[in-house]
């Protein structure tokens, strides 16, 4: 029996939710969210797809009520405000800190072994916050950030090199943010093969630029932020973990001298299976993909250091 909750009944949480249900991830699936009823209706219009879907996830809607949650395997926190045209990821922090605080305190209250996958943004600054709110073991507190943008930057290049998108591999490091983000290049492949093969070197740069303003580029065309990548991507580091794949994910960790960094959570790859995060992987990178990862990670501390100015930490 496995037990995940997803906090936050927007349309982020709500697709997490589905995807997890639909691929009966967890036998058990319960969806928070602080707007009565919003979270039971939406359960509940799920439960109604399962004989049409083959699925027989139990699922639970609770309004603010973390009782329901108690002894969650893996809880994923997408509370907070959404990002609207023209608002960068950083200026969600001061009402999304705050909100981050509130969740960590009932999810260890009532799943004190839980792991705890951050989706909310600024996510990398975030989930610095839930790791040091919760002080839970490193392991146990991941961002969810280099999922989505690995699998936009694999998107892309299949529109690049026309090949088939499940063959294309490819990895985004970094921070969680249009400027932040590092799309590597140098590591894509189609099965294998390096995709300046198939592909103009103009082309692929193109892919890249589309990567990193990926979420910005949905929020202009939609009005709000993307929500069915983001779910399942979630879903399926969730996934990872309860059915411990051991899978590599770009994903943000915690660094402690990895990659040259230290204190900061920001996007490397790493295996996750049933303990989290159970290792992190160093890959050799260029010259300037390492300058370029520093440049990253002196922004993230820029944005961590609001949580000190708002009082957040």
């Amino acid at each position: 029996m496995s037990k995940v909750t997803v906090v936050g009944a927007g349309a982020v949480g709500a697709t997490c939710a589905n995807v997890m249900a639909c691929r009966e991830v967890a036998s058990e699936v319960v969806l928070v969210d602080i707007k009565e009823g919003l979270s039971e209706g939406k359960m509940l219009d799920m439960y109604q797809t399962s004989t049409l879907m083959d699925f027989d996830t139990k699922l639970v809607g609770a309004t603010n009520d973390y009782k329901k949650t108690a002894n969650s395997d893996v809880v994923v926190v997408t509370s907070g405000i959404p990002r609207k045209p023209g608002m960068t990821r950083e200026e969600l922090i001061g009402t999304n800190a705050n909100i981050m605080k509130g969740v960590v305190e009932q999810i260890v209250k009532y799943s004190p072994r839980a792991i705890i996958i951050v989706v909310a943004n600024p996510m990398d600054t975030l989930t610095y916050l839930a790791l040091k709110a919760s002080g839970l073991p490193k392991n146990r507190i991941i961002g969810m950030g280099g999922a989505l943008d690995s699998s936009r930057f694999k998107c892309y290049l299949a529109k690049a090199t026309g090949a088939n998108i499940n063959n294309i591999d490819g990895m985004v490091i970094g921070g969680h943010g249009d400027t932040t983000m590092l799309p590597l290049l140098s590591k894509a492949t189609v099965n294998g093969v390096p995709v300046a093969q198939f592909a103009s070197k103009k082309k692929l740069q193109e892919a890249v630029q589309a990567t990193m303003v990926g979420g910005a580029t949905l929020t202009k065309l939609i009005g709000t932020s993307a929500w069915y990548a983001p779910g399942a991507a979630a879903a399926m580091m969730v996934e990872a973990i309860l059915h411990d794949q051991k899978k590599m994910i770009p994903c943000s960790c915690y660094l402690e001298g990895e990659y040259g960094q230290s204190d900061i959570c920001i996007g490397v790859p790493a295996i996750i299976g049933r303990k989290g995060i159970e290792k992190i992987v160093k890959i050799e990178l260029t010259k300037d993909e390492a300058a370029k990862f520093a440049e990253s990670a002196a922004a993230v501390r820029k944005t961590n250091n609001v949580l000190h100015e708002i009082k957040a930490l």
